[in-house]
């Protein structure tokens, strides 16, 4: 079981553009795999093998906004995209899906509970970088797995807003 703060940033090292999307990453032109699922360098870095090991979701509000606005846009019905005990950090009241609850406060209650739901699996960080950074102040946070994909932004919200010490440990080319 580890606390992962999985994402994708720009080159110049943004999660979201300076309006607060995450569309500039989703216009991004993607790779095709060969049928054993491989990218072009033979190696896998694929989400649909690492959603299957987290147990339990931990979101900031920013991203849970932008993922509300993104699913609902053509006039559908709101639908959390994922199975797993969720958790939205926020202040704000907001109106929750089932299995998606809000928290405000210290970041090691929110570890202990979302660790207990995800039941030996790991706790995915889906955003945002400030809330990542709380889960490494605290020591909580195992693991930074970052998608570099190849645009500029030029502002919006960083992977991480505060200086922290990490150890790469395995790089692989994804396309």
């Amino acid at each position: 079981m580890a606390t992962i703060y999985c994402t994708a940033t720009s080159l110049d090292g943004f999660i979201a553009d300076d309006e607060e999307s995450l569309s500039w990453l989703f216009a991004t032109p993607g790779h095709d795999k060969d049928p054993q699922g491989h990218y072009g360098d033979g190696e896998t870095l694929d989400f649909d093998q690492f959603i299957p090991t987290v147990g339990a979701v931990v979101c900031g509000a920013n991203t849970y906004a932008w993922v509300h606005r993104e699913l609902t846009q053509g006039g559908q019905a709101f639908a959390w995209p994922y199975e797993q005990p969720s958790w939205i950090v926020t202040h704000r009241d907001l109106d929750l899906p089932k299995g998606v609850t809000s928290f405000a406060g210290d970041v090691r209650e929110l570890h202990a509970a979302a660790t207990e739901a995800a039941d030996g699996k790991d706790v995915w960080i889906v955003g945002g970088g400030d809330l990542a950074g709380q889960f490494a102040d605290a020591g909580l946070l195992d693991r930074v797995w970052i998608h570099q994909t190849p645009v500029t932004l030029g502002a919006g919200a960083p992977l991480l807003p505060r200086r922290l010490r990490l150890q790469r440990v395995r790089v692989e080319r994804d396309g």
